[in-house]
């Protein structure tokens, strides 16, 4: 066994326009395969905590460090780490297992060091110190979360919207049914000013209302962190200051609450993007993955509720490749907002000679290799191909992590043929690889609208009248 896993991993579908994509999920496996196939083996316990008491714990195995193969424990780690951090959400890791990969992670989460972003964003969405700590005792760490019964909730006449990076959508809806929906084209990210921010959403809700006899509730979904209707983090708001962010961002839909003086809940854009899963296909264990600027995810459990996890998918690592695919907030490699995106169809298009003029947006530009894919252009359907074969593999890598029988997929790269596309090539990959998942669990791609509004329908639901 080399000490570089990676190159002896071959995927059996390899997406046409990416020969060196080495799958986060296939290497897990190997490695685990190895470990478990050795006798220098040790279990290892990582425990994320966040507000609430709530505890989640993950339970692995790692070689020993007598044990040739033990460099290759830090890899995995770090990137199991990250994975677990942007899944569940926490302030606070804790890590019992061998020293040396405790001390290297408790390390490199440090301040300027390769996770101080991750360890800053964490602190500053929780209020509170983030921490990585050493635990030598045998006690036995149990998980503790609790789950959230939310939305669903279709009676009266409510407002929908849902705010993403390249667009923003609206929806009238009156006992569950849309009576009214508009996408309109903006880029958020770039202003500064918040005041802009402020006028767009509440022309918005006034385009909606108007097609309404009265406004009972109001709900939204949008890219970032929310709690209480606080904002904690959001990508809509990367060009205001911090300054301004504090003064005039962070309670920005608390101040438009009190403007309508009604219901008012908004969540993260992963979250309704399953909820709207739960609602349209009437079932639950279902994860909701948005393909759109960035990727969002969310997640219905068992018993329909949304579990209070972070599920920044965007951030979670898919590619173990080290290609120089690089975030650009987190500045890591491999995250799935550089693959699963409408990001990853621009790089993907230029990759084939697909050009574009320097002033188009993304959403813009997505609908260009859209419009090419609907004339028969074999250089689109390709582009195509290899986001569907990135998200079957992907989609097997977060079933590692969720109990998930369903999975549902929406956002702006989803419409038209290319959904149908992306769809099929996630089937092939989990069948050819993961047969077993492949009985276990149903992909759905919903119908146009519910594709394009279906989030800002399902965000509707989120107030209790």
């Amino acid at each position: 066994m080399s000490s570089n896993l990676i190159t002896l991993i071959k995927p059996r579908v390899l997406p046409p326009l990416d020969g060196s994509f080495m799958p986060a999920v296939l290497w897990n496996h190997a490695f685990l395969d190895a470990v478990r196939n050795s006798k220098k083996r040790i279990p290892l316990s990582i425990v994320i905590e966040k507000e609430g008491s709530s505890t989640s714990v993950y339970k692995t195995q790692v070689f020993s460090p007598e044990s040739k193969f033990a460099s290759l424990n830090y890899f995995y780690i770090e990137r199991l780490v990250k994975t677990l951090l942007w899944i569940y959400g926490g302030y606070k890791i804790t890590i019992n297992g061998p020293a040396e990969i405790e001390e290297y992670i408790k390390k490199i989460y440090s301040p300027k060091n390769i996770r101080a972003f991750d360890a800053s964003f964490m602190s500053n969405i929780y209020d509170k110190p983030f921490t990585v700590i050493i635990c030598h005792n045998k006690e036995a760490f149990v998980t503790k979360e609790r789950s959230i019964p939310w939305g669903g909730h279709i009676d009266g006449c409510r407002i929908g919207f849902d705010l993403g990076a390249s667009d923003r959508k609206v929806s009238a809806v009156i006992n569950g049914k849309s009576v009214f929906s508009e996408e309109v084209i903006w880029n958020p990210g770039d202003k500064s000013d918040p005041s802009y921010h402020y006028h767009e959403i509440m022309s918005m809700l006034h385009h909606a209302a108007a097609h309404l006899p009265r406004i009972d509730a109001i709900g939204g979904s949008s890219a970032g962190i929310y709690i209480h209707n606080q904002v904690k983090k959001a990508s809509i708001f990367r060009g205001v200051s911090p300054d301004l962010f504090e003064k005039k961002v962070k309670n920005i839909f608390i101040d438009i609450q009190k403007e309508w003086g009604v219901p008012f809940t908004i969540i993260n854009d992963g979250d309704v993007t399953a909820l709207a899963g739960s609602m349209f296909l009437n079932v639950n264990s279902i994860l909701g993955i948005a393909l759109g600027s960035s990727e969002a995810g969310g997640y219905i459990n068992k018993d329909g509720n949304i579990t209070g996890w972070l599920n920044e998918l965007a951030f979670v690592p898919i590619d173990f490749s080290k290609q120089l695919f690089i975030d650009e907030w987190s500045g890591d490699y491999g995250c799935g907002s550089q693959y699963l995106s409408q990001v990853a169809v621009v790089r993907l298009a230029q990759k084939v000679g697909i050009t574009f003029s320097e002033e188009t947006t993304l959403a813009e530009k997505l609908k260009f290799v859209q419009k090419l894919l609907d004339n028969g252009d074999e250089r689109a359907n390709k582009v195509f191909k290899t986001i569907g074969d990135y998200l079957g593999y992907s989609i097997a890598h977060y079933a590692d992590f969720y109990p998930v029988k369903h999975v549902l997929i929406l956002g702006r790269v989803t419409s038209g043929k290319g959904g149908h596309i992306i769809l099929e090539e996630a089937l092939h990959v989990l069948k050819e690889e993961f047969s077993e998942l492949f009985e276990n669990i149903s992909l759905h791609l919903p119908d146009e609208s519910i594709r394009r509004v279906g989030q800002s329908i399902a965000a509707a639901s989120l107030p209790v009248l």
